[in-house]
């Protein structure tokens, strides 16, 4: 399944983007995808199919997940960012 995903803060200064796309049914998937892609984002952000310490994803702007077995829903968007990210 298609994917969009956002990057915010440290996560979209190391993959140089701020939106892209990814493969995936699961969290774990979309990370994997995205680690090979991004070899700087996988880095600083992503260790194998897990967010490094620090990192948070969200689906949809509803909830907050880090595990990599999440499932991913048609019409889910993934953001990536810092738990230190706020407003």
């Amino acid at each position: 399944m298609q994917v969009p995903v956002e990057l915010f803060g440290i996560p979209r200064q190391r993959a140089g983007v701020a939106r892209t796309t990814s493969e995936g049914v699961c969290l774990g998937d979309v990370l994997a995808d995205l680690a090979e892609r991004f070899p700087s984002l996988a880095t600083a952000c992503i260790e194998g199919r897990h967010l490094r310490s620090g990192f948070t994803a969200n689906l949809g702007g509803d909830r907050f997940v880090t595990d990599p077995e999440t499932i991913l829903h048609d019409g889910d968007a993934v953001l990536i960012l810092s738990v230190d990210a706020g407003g």
